[in-house]
């Protein structure tokens, strides 16, 4: 690991849901300076991809379940926990109704389905002690290094967290095969 992030705080297995409601296995880093969010391949062991967030650069971590637009006919139960970083409130027209943009200035996590069905690694897959390592992190990234000319601090809410899809066909496909998640299928593994 670079020596930029410091040292692993702690390692969460977490699923992002996406901006077009597409759920992805995703193994999450905290460290001393930075949020790593990795697509894991679990069947060949390798990281295919990490998008590394700096953690003083988040300045929002919203909590709550999970809203949609009146009109949509995509629904989703449970919780989640949103990151925002770079002040940015919305992404631009482009980047949401593109289903592949990975330009997004947040990621949305819900707790992982091993959470209540493996004792071993439920305590990876635990939403609230995500939360609450995650704000400790930020806080501390903030107070040892803050960003020149900006106001630094993290705001912490509790409110819906809004997911604008109507259709969600797509994802609709997505989730019930579990194509998101780093499983067997046959002799093919993806």
């Amino acid at each position: 690991m670079p020596t930029e992030d410091g040292e692993v705080q702690s390692v969460w297995l977490l699923v992002e849901i996406d901006h077009w409601n597409n759920e992805k296995e995703r193994l999450v880093l905290i460290t001393d300076k930075s949020l790593l969010i990795c697509k894991y391949d679990f069947i060949n062991l390798q990281c295919q991809q990490v998008i590394r967030v700096s953690l003083n650069a988040v300045d929002t971590v919203s909590i709550g379940e999970f809203l949609f637009p009146p009109k949509s006919l995509n629904r989703r139960e449970g919780y989640g926990i949103r990151v925002q970083w770079d002040k940015r409130s919305r992404p631009s027209f482009m980047n949401r109704w593109n289903p592949w943009s990975t330009d997004m200035p947040y990621a949305t996590f819900t707790e992982h389905p091993m959470a209540n069905v493996d004792e071993k690694i439920a305590s990876l897959c635990q939403l609230d002690n995500f939360k609450t390592q995650l704000i400790q992190a930020v806080k501390k990234a903030h107070k040892e290094c803050p960003l020149l000319g900006r106001a630094n601090g993290v705001l912490v809410l509790e409110q819906p967290l809004l997911i604008e899809t109507y259709l969600g066909l797509m994802s609709f496909i997505n989730n019930e095969a579990k194509l998101g998640y780093s499983i067997t299928r046959g002799r093919i593994g993806f």
